[in-house]
């Protein structure tokens, strides 16, 4: 049979000691209740304790983190400012760069022209010292006047070593000497220009049936000056003739000496120029 648990201080009430008893009993009890209280107070101090150093720790340890995250956004702003700015220099190096391409280009371009140009007066140069050797006497008597220009040559004779007078056949001197011009013309790629001129004598009657005028006359001559040359070997399509007739004299023709200057053959050496872009566009549109 189960006993019934009375509390102790029922207990001590009921001995025969009676409320004085009870009374010891309780302030036992609270005696021992308060030792308890105070150990479990010191070890929720301690811990209490603990939990504030660990959390002043952790408040330190969440501030660096966030200067260090701070810092971390501050240097991906400068990252990213710097990132900008070196785009912007490799857009404009680029820039650059295509400039000094182009600039290169251009460069080598000219300097192609220039080598094409050295070549060319070196050339002349050679022609112009062989036809002045090849043509020693004539140039010696002022028959033939023989000048290089920046981009070609000149060749100025005399009417009378090439035409009889008021004729337009090149004679047997003047086949010799224009075959010695041929010869040294040949290695060249420049136009060749027959030029007549003529001075302002009219035509007499007996030559005027075949020669109306001066322009005629000295058509007709430069263009046989042109058919010896191309039989001597200068390839046609580098030939030409042209008439000047009487307008572009060389000297009065107020005298005997200034009018035999005036009747003469003018050769010209003259660059082969590349069309101009409106001729190109021109030929193209044929």
């Amino acid at each position: 049979m189960r006993r019934s648990r009375i509390p102790c201080c029922q207990r001590l009430a009921r001995t025969p000691l009676g409320p004085w008893a009870a009374a010891a009993g309780l302030a036992l009890l609270a005696a021992g209740a308060g030792c308890v209280t105070q150990g479990t107070h010191r070890e929720v101090v301690a811990e209490r304790d603990g939990l504030l150093t660990d959390k002043a720790r952790l408040e330190r340890e969440q501030e660096r983190l966030l200067r260090s995250n701070r810092s971390l956004d501050a240097e991906r702003v400068q990252l990213l400012e710097e990132g900008e700015t070196l785009r912007e220099k490799a857009q404009r190096l680029s820039g650059d760069v295509d400039k000094l391409s182009r600039s290169e280009q251009i460069l080598a371009e000219h300097l192609r022209k220039r080598e094409e140009e050295l070549s060319e007066l070196s050339k002349l140069k050679g022609t112009y010292e062989g036809l002045v050797s090849d043509l020693e006497e004539q140039v010696r008597s002022g028959q033939i006047q023989i000048e290089q220009l920046r981009d070609g040559l000149r060749l100025n004779m005399t009417q009378d070593i090439l035409f009889a007078s008021g004729s337009a056949q090149v004679g047997a001197q003047g086949r010799g000497i224009l075959r010695t011009v041929a010869n040294n013309l040949k290695g060249q790629t420049h136009t060749v220009e027959v030029q007549g001129h003529s001075d302002n004598v009219p035509i007499s009657q007996a030559l005027a049936q075949r020669h109306p005028t001066n322009w005629e006359l000295a058509a007709a001559r430069a263009s046989h000056v042109v058919r010896v040359l191309e039989e001597a070997g200068v390839e046609p399509s580098r030939l030409r003739a042209t008439s000047f007739g009487e307008h572009h004299p060389v000297a009065s023709n107020d005298s005997p000496e200034g009018r035999a200057r005036n009747r003469r053959i003018e050769i010209r050496l003259e660059p082969v120029h590349a069309p101009s872009e409106v001729e190109a566009s021109t030929e193209s549109a044929r």
